[in-house]
């Protein structure tokens, strides 16, 4: 047994958090994955990991080892990517951080499209609204819906996106229709606690001025789902992306309101390390999340 495949077991052990973990999602046994890492250590002459029934936890040499061990690897996985790109191959696992409402949302059918074009890619797509270490972490892409902050990590604009002022018919009859943002000061509204601006909503005086407006409301949700879904049973004003709103617009369900005053400059964006190699599969899927978004403008409200 090689130093290298021992090396790779440690690593996948840890970034499972466990032996038993490591093992489903890898197909191999426990055993197996154990002895590997025993193995290792008797190698090294050190402990790596804290072994007991209830706890999982690396040693310090074990938190050193496997940051510097998951590098290695991954130079050695990238300088094998670069040959099977040589030879026009599109094939392997890409590891993808994505938001929730990105992959609940019609557009992430786009990952799914993907997918059915290329058997032999896998996803490995991890859904999570926080903004993950992608170097630290060992992620491949993230896919982020944001006004995109300077960045070490490299990125590329897939598509432009909106946060949209809705509410639903019923509850503008009863209100009225705001005609400037301030008003909402005084107003119902509905608000996503995931999202940065929460109680204090963002918008643009058409001479490009900022302003916040502070909300408050009897709904609070930590999804744009549920937050749609309040403001069509009209509990609410809600600021939702437009690719979550769309389909409620267009059902007459909701309405769009203060479009004058909307901020603009977010974006869907795909972010990945920077990487003197980025593999093929990679920017197949970067390449294709581009056209298959810009094909479906309609579902991000464009």
């Amino acid at each position: 047994m090689d130093t290298l495949t021992r090396m790779r077991a440690f690593v996948q052990v840890v970034e499972a958090e466990g032996f038993s973990a490591a093992g489903r999602k890898l197909g191999r046994s426990k055993a197996l994955l154990s002895k590997y890492v025993r193995e290792l250590e008797d190698e090294l002459g050190v402990l790596l990991i804290n072994r007991t029934t209830r706890r999982f936890s690396l040693t310090e040499a074990g938190q050193t080892y496997y940051q510097r061990a998951a590098e290695i690897l991954r130079e050695i996985d990238n300088l094998a990517e670069t040959v099977r790109d040589s030879a026009g191959d599109l094939k392997g696992r890409i590891k993808i951080t994505a938001p929730r409402t990105f992959a609940d949302a019609a557009i992430g059918q786009s990952l799914i499209d993907f997918a059915s074009q290329h058997p032999d890619i896998v996803l490995d797509i991890s859904l999570d609204d926080r903004v993950v270490d992608l170097v630290e972490e060992g992620y491949d892409l993230a896919i982020r819906i944001t006004k995109l902050a300077d960045s070490a990590l490299i990125a590329r604009k897939l598509a432009p996106s909106r946060i949209l002022l809705c509410a639903s018919p019923a509850l503008i009859e009863r209100y009225g229709a705001p005609k400037h943002p301030r008003e909402l000061q005084n107003l119902p509204c509905v608000v996503d606690t995931n999202a940065r601006y929460r109680y204090s909503w963002p918008f643009r005086e058409p001479d490009g001025a900022h302003i916040s407006v502070p909300v408050q409301g009897r709904f609070e949700a930590n999804s744009p789902l549920s937050v749609r879904a309040a403001a069509i049973a009209s509990i609410g004003f809600a600021l939702i992306p437009d690719f979550i709103a769309q389909p409620a617009i267009d059902s007459g369900q909701l309405v769009s309101l203060l479009e004058d005053y909307l901020e603009d400059g977010r974006g869907i964006f795909a972010v990945f390390p920077n990487r003197r190699h980025l593999p093929a599969r990679v920017r197949a899927l970067v390449d294709f999340l581009a056209q298959w978004l810009k094909q479906h403008q309609h579902a991000i409200g464009h």
